[in-house]
């Protein structure tokens, strides 16, 4: 797990092959502009979900985990307070994991809470279950895919 603000979005480029074109995205689009929904950047390899949501308490929010992706959740407006643990530490699975909709879903408590203000960003790893989306208030952000095999 990463947490930076997008100062530094370029140190982390060479973590990915697609994550150049990720933060050409974040650069040329107006962002904040966007409504809510998907928009592919390189087909189903890299896409974008725009979210506004109002958020939800610690208790409400579960850890999620995707084996296919890592996520890039940058925070717009408001203050996303996500939840964190090692995938290798959680113990109560919710469900199995799903291969359509890439997650699974636990009853753990995370490890620790995040607190990523506008112009921050956490990256989420495959063997980092996160749960996004705690605040008291309203939450903008983008949540950037990338999938963990390209080509």
């Amino acid at each position: 797990m990463i947490l930076d603000t997008i100062a530094n979005i370029d140190r982390y480029s060479a973590l990915h092959p697609l994550f150049p074109r990720a933060f050409e995205f974040l650069r040329n689009t107006g962002l904040r502009a966007l409504a809510p929904g998907h928009y592919p950047i390189v087909g189903e390899q890299l896409f974008a979900i725009v979210e506004h949501v109002t958020g939800r308490s610690r208790e409400a929010a579960q850890l999620e985990c995707h084996r296919k992706y890592i996520d890039i959740q940058l925070v717009l407006e408001g203050v996303d307070e996500m939840g964190w643990k090692p995938l290798s530490d959680c113990r109560e699975p919710v469900d199995d994991y799903s291969a359509e909709r890439d997650i699974q879903f636990f009853r753990d408590v995370p490890a620790s809470w995040i607190a990523t203000p506008p112009g921050a960003f956490c990256i989420f790893f495959p063997e980092d279950a996160h749960a996004p989306l705690v605040s008291a208030g309203r939450i903008c952000k983008v949540i950037f895919k990338i999938a963990l095999k390209t080509g």
